[in-house]
């Protein structure tokens, strides 16, 4: 018997990871908007519902670098915690699909 030979591996193809400004303008990922606090106030008296009902975002999600004055907020220290966030989404049945968020600092807020 002869012993068998293993086949060299090809060689992995390189696969570059998207840049942090090509995952913010992908078209995949939804506009987040930074409400101030009378929009927020605004929208949580249409939505006749208290801001602990409303679903969370983390302040760390990277889908809130897509706004400008998020990213503003993040370089000058600013926390986000309790602000509003609404998020647009293109949707095939209603046009346009929109979602409000809080933005919490840390798990278990």
């Amino acid at each position: 018997m002869s012993p068998t030979r293993a086949r060299p591996r090809k060689s992995a193809k390189s696969v570059k990871a998207p840049s942090r400004r090509e995952f913010q303008t992908h078209h995949l990922i939804p506009l987040h908007e930074l409400l101030s606090e009378d929009d927020a106030r605004k929208v949580l008296q249409e939505l006749a519902t208290p801001v602990e009902r409303l679903p969370k975002i983390l302040a760390s999600d990277p889908g809130l670098l897509t706004n400008a004055e998020v990213r503003a907020a993040k370089e000058a220290a600013e926390p986000l915690a309790g602000r509003m966030v609404r998020i647009r989404r293109p949707s095939t049945t209603a046009g346009e699909a929109i979602t409000y968020r809080v933005v919490i600092a840390n798990l278990g807020d």
